[in-house]
Order: C-alpha cells, then sequence, then structure tokens
C-alpha cells in the first residue's frame, strides 16, 4: 500500500508530496470535469506553492485508450517532468500510472498487459482521487482500452502502487448523483470479490467487510445529497478499504467481464458492475457459503435461524435492492447492450486476469448464461 493522507484539506498537500519525493517537474493528469470544479487548479497551485513546475494533461475519456497513454507519456518527456500526480477518477489515475510505466520501461502499453511484465522502476507517482470509487490510489491495476481490439487490460504490478494516495473527502460534493451511484456500487463490488477471492487473506478480508459495511450504511444517503459530508467522508474510507482488499486479493468475474464489456461499449464501469454483481453472487455462492453469510450481516440483514442458502439470497436481495434504491442501471439491454455481443464477450472474460481469482470455476458457457440473465 501506499503513504495514505486522509481527511478535510488533504488535497492541498500534493504538491508538498511530490516534492518530498524528490520531484522538480511534475506531470498532472486530470480530466475536463474535475478541472472545471477547479479541484486541478488546486492541486496546481499547491505544486507551485511547493516550488515545483507543473505541465498538465487532459485529454482522456471516459474508458482511457492506449492513444491517450501515449500521448501523455509523449507529453510527460517533452517536458522532461520527473514526477507523475493524477488527479481524478480511475481514467485518469490509470494514464496517469500507464504513462509512468511507459516513460521509464518504453515499448507499446500492450507490453505489460497481464501480471508483473514491468522490469524497470517508475518515477514517483502521486495520487488524488476525486470519485471514491476506483481504488486506483492504492492498487496495483492500471486498466486501459486497446481500442484495437475492443478489449480493456489490465495491467497488475506492485510497481503500480502509488508512493502517496490522498484521500480528501472534500471534492465529492462536486460529483453528480449518478456518478456518486455508479462509483459507489464499483466500491461494493471491489469488497464482495476481494472477500471471496480465492487469493484473499486474514488482512485483506478486514478492509474488504469494512468497505462492504460502510457501502450498506452511506453509499444511499452519500447519493441523496451532496452536502451529506459525513456520508461523503464515510464512502472515501470505504473506497479506500476496498482498494486496499482488491490490490492484495484482486477481484472476480464480476470485474472480469465489466473489463469485456467495457472494452465493446462505452458504458460506465460501475454501472455494468452494479448490474452484473447480483448475477455473479448467485453463481458463487456456494463457491463460499459462510462467506456469503457473513456478506449478509454485514449490509445489515438478520440471518439468525438461516441456511447459508438463505443467508446467501438474503445478500443476493439487499444488493439488488440498493441498486433500486440509488438509481444505478437494472439491465444490460437498459444500457444498450446487444444479444448479439454476448459469444465474444464471453470469450474475452475468461483472459482476463480478475477471472483467476474467482472463487467458483468459471466455462465460457456459464459466462453467456449470467450474461443472458443480466438482459
Amino acid at each position: 500500500m501506499p503513504e495514505v493522507i486522509f481527511g478535510k484539506g488533504s488535497i492541498y498537500q500534493a504538491g508538498e508530496g511530490c516534492a518530498r519525493l524528490g520531484a522538480q517537474r511534475v506531470l498532472i493528469v486530470s480530466d475536463e470535469g474535475v478541472i472545471s470544479a477547479g479541484w486541478t487548479d488546486i492541486v496546481k497551485k499547491s505544486c507551485l506553492d511547493a516550488g515545483l513546475s507543473v505541465s498538465l494533461f487532459s485529454g482522456l475519456s471516459m474508458n482511457p485508450t492506449c492513444e491517450e497513454v501515449v500521448a501523455c507519456t509523449e507529453q510527460y518527456i517533452q517536458d522532461e517532468c520527473d514526477a507523475v500526480l493524477g488527479v481524478g477518477g480511475g481514467s485518469a489515475l490509470d494514464v496517469a500510472k500507464a504513462a509512468a510505466l511507459l516513460s521509464t520501461n518504453g515499448g507499446h502499453i500492450r507490453d505489460y498487459e497481464g501480471v508483473d511484465h514491468i522490469t524497470k522502476p517508475l518515477p514517483p507517482l502521486v495520487m488524488v482521487t476525486t470519485t471514491a470509487g476506483s481504488g486506483s490510489d492504492v492498487s496495483q491495476f492500471s486498466i486501459i482500452l486497446d481500442q484495437e481490439r475492443k478489449k480493456k487490460m489490465t495491467i497488475v504490478s506492485k510497481s503500480l502502487v502509488p508512493d502517496i494516495s490522498i484521500v480528501d473527502p472534500t471534492v465529492l460534493s462536486t460529483k453528480s448523483a449518478r456518478l456518486t451511484a455508479s462509483t459507489g456500487l464499483d466500491v461494493l463490488t471491489h469488497a464482495i470479490e476481494s472477500y471471496v477471492s480465492i487469493a484473499s487473506n486474514p488482512l485483506t478480508d478486514v478492509h474488504a467487510k469494512n468497505a462492504i459495511q460502510l457501502c450498506a450504511n452511506y453509499l444511499r444517503p452519500s447519493v441523496a445529497s451532496p452536502d451529506h459530508h459525513h456520508a461523503k467522508e464515510q464512502m472515501a474510507i470505504a473506497s479506500l478499504h476496498a482498494g486496499l482488499a482488491f490490490s492484495n486479493a484482486i477481484l472476480g468475474a464480476v470485474h472480469a467481464i465489466a473489463h469485456s464489456i467495457g472494452g465493446h461499449y462505452p458504458f460506465l464501469h460501475g454501472d455494468i458492475n452494479a448490474v452484473m454483481l447480483p448475477h455473479v453472487m448467485k453463481f458463487n455462492a456456494i463457491a463460499a457459503p459462510e462467506k456469503f453469510q457473513v456478506i449478509a450481516n454485514l449490509l445489515g440483514e438478520n440471518t439468525s435461524g438461516l441456511s447459508y442458502q438463505e443467508a446467501s439470497d438474503r445478500a443476493i436481495s439487499h444488493v439488488e435492492r440498493l441498486a433500486i434504491d440509488i438509481g444505478a442501471p437494472l439491465t444490460l439491454t437498459g444500457m444498450g447492450f446487444k444479444e448479439s455481443s454476448i459469444p465474444i464477450i464471453s470469450k474475452i472474460s475468461l483472459e482476463d486476469a480478475c477471472m483467476i481469482t474467482n472463487p467458483r470455476e468459471i466455462s465460457e458457457d456459464e459466462v453467456s448464461r449470467l450474461l443472458y440473465q443480466a438482459l
């Protein structure tokens, strides 16, 4: 895990954090929404106040591409930067990591798809997360869309764990309810998938369980009002817990499928998770019945006297109700997904690194069935 600076006003420490890591010229990677909200300017000023010079890259899309990573890397090299500062949600942070990777390792970002293909150290990485969702500010993941292959690449390496993560709940006040719901369900999916992952351990379980409980208690009020500061703070903590859990325990079939769908459709990642999570939970329940009972309890369900199957059903029903309550998409077709995509999505999903740690072995036909159920 990185050094974590948490709390109201911590965004003002971004420049000082870069300076402590020896930076002199920082590439800030952000997006237009965060820039419009004013948060990028605050980070830029903190860098200037720390005696650093800055360069800003903001050419990002919702699902960042290889081409955007190349452009970001070229700006880093051209402007002779020596550190990368990501400011934003998963898109900005993932591009910041990928550009840092290419700046020292060279080649094409495709060369690093999969696990542990990075051989040279990265420049200093500082991340300011603005969504309470992706967990990229603390994780060893970077997800980049390869448009040529219509595939979201999962790049996994401990080299991608940032040096410093800055988590300021104040920035969540400018997020829309729609985005708050989508990113919040991404947090819940991170927590549940890492908890039942075959790579989970007692340490990751602590983080995952805390995140599940916090989502159950605070996601609804966080979506309901941009001014519910306590709910925002608790969801920021949930995202931090979930990020640390999945960075170390990895994920499962929900994310493998979501990455694959995201390679073909311009959907919000959290929305795909929202639709797929209950279906994958039903599929996985027999592989970790005790843990699904714990999940039900963490979500606030009373499982006293219930069988493992009944407790699992309670957990799944709660997740479905939560998605309804906060206005998340409930079906793939409602988002614009075409049934004709199922064969290719099923095939690509099995190639995703997240599928390795799913608690129940899964076949291409079974992925197809899950997709049909989610239509």
